[in-house]
Parts: structure tokens; sequence; C-alpha cells
């Protein structure tokens, strides 16, 4: 129920990016792996729960994670789907060896273009830092940071219980309070 930074719902959430006193002034929406043809076109890891967003996309920023983006931001000439990741052809990547020099880049937009939240909606860097709390009461610790397991994202926990893994499903994640700064959690058995 969590996606990266530019995300809509619990579902949807991007990644955070650089952040400045009132968060991130970046959000992460998808991961370069690798060129896609000779063309110029790289394949990229999409992390955002609205796939479609890439349709509207007409710049982006690259850069490496958790610092910001190098430089001003790229064209996006053209975006096409296959087999679950975003092709991306950028401006001024002629060919497959311009964009093997992209390779591990993340794919970034202002915080700005975030798509806005659903009602109970929020960023995956909102949750860095909240206490965890089960529905019986047991304090597990805070969250320390978000896995994307590509299946679903893991929150990483500690506490008196050292780290505690929760994965990001509905049958876990009871609710998250950004206000509160608290998450209601009831781990499934074996989870603790």
């Amino acid at each position: 129920m969590t996606e990266s930074a530019d995300n809509p719902t619990a579902d949807n959430k991007d990644s955070r990016g650089p952040e400045t006193d009132s968060g991130p002034r970046f959000l992460v929406i998808g991961r370069i792996t690798k060129p896609h043809g000779i063309y110029g076109e790289v394949q990229v890891i999409i992390h955002t729960d609205m796939p479609e967003r890439y349709e509207w996309l007409e710049e982006v920023y690259l850069g490496p994670p958790d610092s910001d983006p190098d430089g001003d931001p790229v064209a996006v000439d053209s975006v096409r789907f296959h087999k679950g990741r975003a092709l991306l052809k950028l401006d001024g990547i002629p060919d497959r060896n311009a964009a093997e020099t992209l390779r591990n880049l993340w794919v970034y937009v202002p915080v700005e273009d975030a798509i806005p939240l659903e009602d109970g909606g929020y960023f995956l860097y909102q949750v860095i830092g909240l206490s965890v709390i089960t529905t019986g009461g047991e304090d597990l610790g805070k969250i320390t940071d978000v896995i994307d397991t590509r299946a679903n994202y893991v929150f990483v926990i500690h506490g008196e219980r050292g780290e505690v893994l929760l994965p990001d499903i509905e049958d876990v994640i009871i609710s998250v309070d950004i206000e509160a700064g608290i998450m209601t959690v009831d781990p499934l058995p074996g989870l603790l």
C-alpha cells in the first residue's frame, strides 16, 4: 500500500528523493536498468502505482539514488511499455552507446508534479520515522527504511525486538496516521 513518492493511494506511493526541511524536492518514479534496442531507448523499472503517469511525462530528471538529480531536466521524446517496464526515448540520447551511460540512474520528477493523493494515501517518504504499534498495543519501534520487493513494499522497523520486517499488505497494515506519526499493524503469525 505504498509507492515511492508520486503515488496517489496507500497502494500508490513513489519513492522518496533528496529531502529539504519540509520533505523531498524530487520523487523517484523509476530506475533505468539498461538500454533497449539500438536507437537510444532505455528500460525503466516503474516505481509508481500509476504507470500511466509515464504517458504524460514531458521531462524528467536523472540522478543517483538519495541525492539531487544531476543537471537540468531531460525532455521525454516518447514512452511505450514492454513486459511491465517503461521504455523511454530521451532527448539527446541518439543510440545504444549513449543510453548505456544512463544505466542504474533513477528517474525523478519534481515533488510539485506528484500525482495528488487520494484520502488515506501517503508517500513512502512520509512513513519513515513513524512509530509502529500492533493492534494489541505493543510498540515495535520506528520505521527506518522501505524495501521494494516488486511484489509489495516491506517496512523495516527498529525497536526493542531488534529489526522487524513487515510487508505492506492489507492484512498487516491496519492504518497509517501521518499526522499522529503512527502506523497500526496486525502482524500475521510468524512475522514477529
